[in-house]
């Protein structure tokens, strides 16, 4: 089941959820709406699988940051969210579509657990400016059915990302950077 806005502000409150920052303004009735943060990955070489990703690192200044197509972008969410009780979903919504920005379409769920800051897959069909701090999507809460398993007791090659993250697809692969 989601959550409701009211139930996702009463989760925070009761420290079932982690959302910081948090502003309540920013419920709406069945997620929270949140934010890009101020850095950006630029990964303009060709990728390869078996290989880590190249790329630039920038910090969004307040005047913005353009985003071109035919580019991959990887970039971090303002909050940090988690919860040891609820599996969570990360969107983009019509805020972000609307202006012909892909964001975060392969890798929306986040399991319990797992208290992070949200690397963002980031892609602009047009040149678009974005801002940080900007509303870039919608989080919804999940209840889920069976025993939890909370995703730091897991082998899970994700668990201690921190900042943001890039594809690690090259460990798995034979004959891939290790």
């Amino acid at each position: 089941m989601i959550l409701t806005g009211p139930a996702i502000a009463a989760a925070v409150q009761a420290g079932e959820i982690i959302i910081d920052p948090y502003e309540s303004s920013r419920v709406s009735p069945n997620a929270y709406d949140w934010r890009l943060g101020d850095t950006i990955r630029v990964c303009d070489d060709d990728l390869d699988a078996a290989t880590p990703t190249a790329f630039t690192e920038e910090s969004i200044p307040d005047t913005g940051f353009v985003l071109r197509p035919g580019l991959l972008y990887l970039g971090i969410t303002l909050e940090r969210t988690g919860s040891e009780m609820y599996a969570q979903l990360l969107n983009g919504d019509l805020t972000t579509g609307s202006l012909g920005i892909w964001v975060h379409v392969s890798a929306p769920l986040g399991h319990q657990g797992h208290a992070i800051r949200w690397t963002l897959e980031i892609r602009a069909t047009r040149p678009v400016r974005v801002y940080p701090g900007m509303t870039f999507g919608k989080l919804v809460f999940l209840t889920p059915l069976g025993a939890p398993a909370s995703y730091q007791q897991q082998p899970a090659k994700y668990a201690s990302t921190e900042g943001i993250g890039i594809s690690r697809l090259y460990e798995e692969i034979d004959g891939g950077t290790r």
